[in-house]
């Protein structure tokens, strides 16, 4: 990387290498920045957080309603709103626990859209980046050679070599931003993937009950 940023500072890419680097620098802010803010959003949400849940739905089984609903309808988690739906689905009908299910599959689709947010735009870096980096090694071993075709004379080899390493860098620097991105992307999905089996456990559980009595969520 001290390479790289000596030789910018020597002027030794060309305007198209520039603007790729620009381009791919705008890429990794995208993606750092999703990273932060889904990361902030999921600690505001209160994403993973089951112990709160864990108490509500103990309540629930055991047969103090008032307790667990004064709990849920604090809402400070995904898993508290969304059995605060079940619970109010229950007192309004409770004969008819297919109501109450709906209505928690309903919060938990509005809870897991929130989380999905911008999860497409940092999928779109993990793929464009690579590209966007091959581009400009095409773009500068075009350039290269281009200048060489012109010369007169025999080519100098330190000449060539310097052409197409600055020209690979864009490469490099495009795929060191797509991985990032995509360890990125990969931790937040799984998250959002565990909070969805969360979710499913305790609207059954709240619903129907659990099959073992000291299970936990987990």
């Amino acid at each position: 990387m001290n390479a790289i940023y000596d030789a910018l500072l020597q002027g030794q890419f060309n305007l198209p290498t520039l603007v790729v680097f620009a381009a791919l620098a705008v890429l990794s802010l995208v993606g750092i920045a999703i990273g932060l803010f889904k990361a902030v959003q999921f600690a505001r949400m209160g994403v993973g957080k089951r112990e709160k849940a864990e108490t509500i739905l103990d309540s629930w089984l055991s047969g103090r309603p008032d307790e667990a609903i004064a709990a849920a309808s604090e809402r400070k988690t995904v898993l508290t709103r969304v059995l605060q739906s079940v619970f109010t689905g229950l007192q309004s009908r409770p004969q008819d626990p297919s109501y109450a299910e709906e209505l928690g599959r309903q919060s938990a689709i509005i809870e897991l859209a929130q989380m999905s947010e911008r999860m497409r735009t940092l999928d779109m870096v993990v793929q464009a980046a690579p590209m966007l980096g091959l581009l400009g090694t095409v773009v500068g071993m075009i350039d290269a050679f281009g200048v060489l075709s012109l010369a007169e004379g025999a080519v100098d080899p330190a000449q060539l070599a310097g052409g197409i390493w600055s020209a690979l860098t864009t490469t490099a620097v495009g795929l060191a931003i797509a991985l990032i991105s995509f360890f990125i992307a990969t931790w937040l999905e799984g998250r959002i993937e565990r909070e969805r089996n969360l979710i499913e456990a305790v609207i059954s559980a709240a619903i129907h009950g659990r099959v073992d009595p000291n299970a936990r969520l987990s």
